[in-house]
């Protein structure tokens, strides 16, 4: 069994009624492009805010919460085809459309560092967690728990994956 020495990055973005909101993560003290140490992400869990309160939940018919995780800043979601994209995923209810209680409830990571055989190589700084939703009241924030390790690259394979990064 392969023995390596992970740690975690926890963040949280709060939802921002029905505007996309994204918080920066600081990286700087585990990536280093030009001194040739990156990090990688085995694994990202998501935890959403507020539980969902039956008495509470909106009559919307249709309503979700999405995150990504990306190596730039964005301004909405940009999906899995985004270069920047490391993760993403979602929150989906169904309500009744009467009384707001939820039918349905299904969460999805659309893409997810555990799905790779190594997980996902990051040589950027910072990375950034963002979270827009179609109803102002499912959850109150969005929290990530990256489980990641530190390694090190020739300085020209971290600099050109840093750049291919931003």
């Amino acid at each position: 069994m392969a023995r390596y020495d992970s740690f975690f990055i926890r963040a949280t973005v709060l939802t921002n009624a029905l505007v996309y909101n994204q918080a920066s993560i600081d990286l700087g003290s585990f990536v280093d492009a030009l001194g040739k140490t990156v990090m990688r992400i085995h694994n990202a869990s998501i935890a959403y805010g507020s539980p969902l309160d039956p008495l509470g939940a909106p009559t919307t018919v249709n309503n979700a919460t999405a995150w990504q995780l990306t190596t730039q800043s964005q301004t909405a979601l940009v999906g899995p085809g985004n270069r920047s994209t490391i993760s993403s995923g979602k929150l989906s209810v169904i309500s009744d459309g009467v009384l707001g209680i939820p039918a349905i409830i299904t969460e999805s990571l659309d893409i997810a560092p555990q799905e790779w055989t190594g997980g996902y190589l990051v040589a950027v700084e910072s990375i950034f967690l963002g979270v827009d939703q179609l109803a102002t009241d499912l959850v109150d924030e969005v929290t990530i728990v990256l489980e990641c390790t530190v390694e090190t690259m020739t300085a020209s394979a971290s600099m050109a994956l840093a750049l291919s990064q931003q």
